[in-house]
């Protein structure tokens, strides 16, 4: 699918539904969906996203999941078996993250804190540190498992995947989440 800058300006705060299993082992949350994301509505459908072939380098996934043109329902189904949820901390629509306030960011922590709450994952990973720190007001947070648990949920803080993110190498997201997914008891497909 093709979309015009300005058929995707079209999508600016809009939403797309979490993909949240029954039961969820690992939920994964980015900072706010992507204008393509919304418009195709599947997580991370920007080709130049690191998120899919990082959770397949990983071994969380058997197999390189394109979300461009939206999910596949076997790809749906491989997650919601593998009990792998995604959700964001922001649910609107940006062009990119970078506009959001940190109001917004507060207030879609404590949203976040609450679908926690509800859904009582294993392990909660929050894709990006900055944006965690100002989320839920932890300044001196750093990435990997964080002091506090949320419930009975641990809660860790990895690489974001975005292209912005350049020092985080694919290798080294790839070893972040594969450490989450271990700890949410999720077996690797490769050693």
């Amino acid at each position: 699918m093709r979309f015009s800058r300005a058929e995707l300006a079209a999508f600016t705060g809009r939403t797309l539904p979490d993909l949240i299993p029954d039961p969820t082992r690992l939920l994964i949350v980015g900072i706010n969906p992507g204008l393509l994301t919304v418009a195709v509505q599947a997580h991370f459908a920007r080709r130049g996203n690191r998120f899919w072939p990082a959770l397949y380098r990983a071994g969380i996934t058997d197999r390189l999941i394109d979300a461009s043109e939206g999910f596949a329902p076997d790809d749906v189904r491989h997650l919601r078996d593998r009990g792998i949820g995604i959700t964001c901390i922001v649910q609107q629509a940006t062009a990119r993250a970078a506009e959001l306030s940190p109001a917004q960011l507060r207030a879609g922590g404590a949203a976040l804190r609450e679908r926690v709450a509800t859904v009582q994952p294993r392990v909660v990973a929050v894709l990006g540190i900055s944006a965690y720190r100002v989320a839920f007001e932890e300044p001196k947070a750093r990435v990997g498992r964080q002091f506090r648990d949320w419930g009975g949920s641990q809660v860790w803080v990895v690489p974001n995947p975005s292209g912005l993110n350049a020092h985080a190498s694919l290798a080294d997201l790839a070893s972040a989440y594969r450490e989450v997914a271990v700890a949410a008891g999720i077996e690797p497909y490769r050693a």
